[in-house]
């Protein structure tokens, strides 16, 4: 294989990491790489969290106060992401808590309807993000655009890696899909998403990539135990939680 044509199966990997985990108009076609292409899950972060940060710096240059330029990154964020990490989080709180066995959890987390639980949960992860980032865009334009990148990026990056290490909870859906993740791919996602965050943040980017890799260390801990493995929603959860972490790290 040529250097041309590994570069063009990178570049489709790129795309296809795109196409799985944003809602913007990218198109792959018919391609069979999607475990693979895995390791590109932190340049989505990247992607998504600059366009968030551009709609952020957008408000606060028109003039919106520094909460509402906050509440215009994180919705753009959401809507670029198609909301399914949050819809993830929701499933998986009503799952692991409302169900009293692996099959009841599993059986909980693959409806639609959306229980206590997973409203708690969104509140608190929506509050949390928005709190967060509004007080790191009142340190600075630029601080609160960089760390909102840097938390997209480390929150996407960490998802492989829990892909890599947890089976597959069910043998349907959308992670059971995309397929196992290897070591090889976890670690160069892993290393990818570091390596934007201490350029982004020196020193803090380290302590933001612990804080990341703690939150999936913990929610993999979780989903362990409660259901034997991962699935999409818990790759969903496990990307918010880890999110928050890094927001949070860099505001201590």
């Amino acid at each position: 294989m040529t250097e041309n044509d590994n570069s063009l199966i990178r570049v489709r990997d790129v795309v296809l990491a795109l196409s799985l985990l944003s809602r913007l108009p990218v198109r792959v076609g018919a391609y069979t790489r999607s475990a693979e292409a895995a390791w590109a899950y932190p340049l989505v972060g990247v992607v998504l969290g600059a366009l968030a940060a551009l709609g952020g710096l957008v408000a606060q240059w028109i003039g919106l106060p520094d909460p509402l330029a906050a509440l215009v990154a994180l919705g753009l964020l959401i809507v670029l992401s198609g909301a399914m990490h949050e819809d993830g989080l929701a499933d998986s709180a009503d799952g692991l808590w409302g169900g009293w066995d692996r099959q009841k959890r599993l059986e909980i987390m693959k409806d639609s309807h959306i229980g206590s639980y997973g409203v708690l949960a969104l509140i608190l992860s929506l509050g949390a993000r928005w709190c967060a980032l509004w007080l790191l865009f009142e340190t600075g334009p630029a601080t609160g655009a960089i760390a909102l990148i840097a938390a997209a990026t480390l929150s996407r990056g960490v998802m492989p890696a829990l892909m890599a290490a947890l089976p597959h909870a069910r043998a349907t859906g959308l992670s059971h899909r995309v397929g196992r993740v290897t070591p090889m791919t976890a670690a160069l996602a892993l290393a990818l998403a570091g390596v934007f965050a201490i350029a982004m943040l020196g020193g803090a980017g380290v302590t933001a990539a612990l804080c990341a890799g703690l939150a999936a260390l913990g929610t993999g801990a979780i989903a362990r135990a409660k259901i034997g493995g991962q699935t999409g929603d818990i790759l969903g959860a496990t990307q918010q939680i880890a999110e928050i972490a890094v927001l949070f790290s860099l505001l201590v």
